[in-house]
């Protein structure tokens, strides 16, 4: 999700370009008004991917979104309002073909439900979401998406895998308001990683304070982890122990800045370790290894040379840059 002022076309296009030459393949901007709505059809014009609205409160925001050429709507049962303003807004949907998706908060739960379930709790979170689904279903509505995010990694999990057994619609998932990048990142790795090695999970989102590449990083990290989706390089790297004789962490970063946004499927390794390096990392397709003055290229746990330690960056990138070229043939 943008982080710039809808209102502002040029810099929320350019963030999205940004996001999108990141991997981003979806985008959401909150609109907060009118003139944030009718921005839409302006930056359409300008980015590639499908964008949808982020709408609270106030249902006509919705329909003028709709109108401007939004992808998607995303509606929030617990404070757009009555079922006539969902109403309204299904039909305006349907009209153009676009989705609508249930964006169930467990902070913004109907007080209803709240007093009934007793806070806002998975069983609550999920009876929203089936409330809604069954209003727009009556009105013969179903192009429909859900998602059900709590900042509690335990109650998000319970509340999809409960209604995943109620109903067959697409999950967009995600750990609300995760936290910043070190504990954020963390949440919603676990939370997202669980529910999709569960086949929960159509898109997903991951929640971060601060710049949301990042967020689009960590999506793909995520993804790569569970061999989902591989468009980018994996590193694999070592703790380091006592026998690491360089400053490993130092080099595993360098290399890690230099591939991470490279569209290749390969997996990288730097070790620390000139005995157990190879051996340890012997699925990787390239990796480096090194000891106090020297170091090792192996590929597939094989070594290939030896390499002086200030060297050892250098000849790796250069390996990598060969192994494209050999994969792209």
């Amino acid at each position: 999700m943008t982080n710039t002022d809808t209102r502002d076309i040029a810099s929320t296009v350019k963030q999205i370009k940004a996001l999108t030459s990141a991997g981003c393949e979806i985008v959401r901007v909150a609109v907060p008004d009118t003139e944030a709505a009718e921005a839409i059809s302006k930056i359409k014009r300008d980015i590639t991917i499908p964008l949808i609205a982020d709408i609270h409160f106030d249902h006509k925001l919705a329909i003028i979104s709709i109108e401007s050429g939004a992808d998607g709507i995303r509606i929030n049962p617990g404070n757009i309002g009555s079922k006539v303003k969902v109403a309204e807004v299904a039909v305006a949907a349907k009209e153009k073909g676009v989705p609508i998706r249930i964006g169930v908060n467990a902070g913004s739960i109907a007080k209803a439900l709240l007093v009934k379930h007793g806070g806002p709790t998975a069983g609550a979170m999920v009876e929203s979401a089936l409330e809604e689904i069954k209003y727009l279903e009556d009105l013969r509505f179903d192009n429909i998406k859900i998602s059900l995010k709590a900042s509690d990694v335990n109650k998000t999990v319970a509340a999809y895998r409960a209604l995943a057994q109620r109903v067959d619609y697409p999950f967009h998932v995600g750990i609300s308001e995760a936290g910043t990048k070190y504990s954020g990142t963390i949440k919603s790795s676990v939370g997202i990683g669980i529910l999709l090695n569960e086949g929960l999970g159509d898109t997903i989102r991951v929640s971060l304070t601060g710049d949301p590449m990042e967020e689009v990083q960590v999506a793909y990290e995520i993804l790569k982890s569970l061999d989902i989706r591989r468009e980018t390089p994996e590193l694999i790297s070592c703790p380091t122990c006592g026998r690491c004789q360089i400053d490993l962490a130092k080099l595993a970063e360098a290399v890690e800045s230099r591939i991470k946004e490279r569209k290749l499927d390969i997996r990288v390794a730097v070790m620390g370790c000139l005995v157990n390096g190879p051996g340890e990392a012997r699925e990787a397709d390239i990796g480096i290894s090194g000891g106090k003055g020297e170091g090792v290229l192996f590929k597939k746990g094989k070594i290939i040379k030896k390499v002086k330690e200030d060297e050892l960056l250098a000849t790796l990138l250069e390996e990598i840059d060969k192994w494209e070229e050999e994969n792209k043939r």
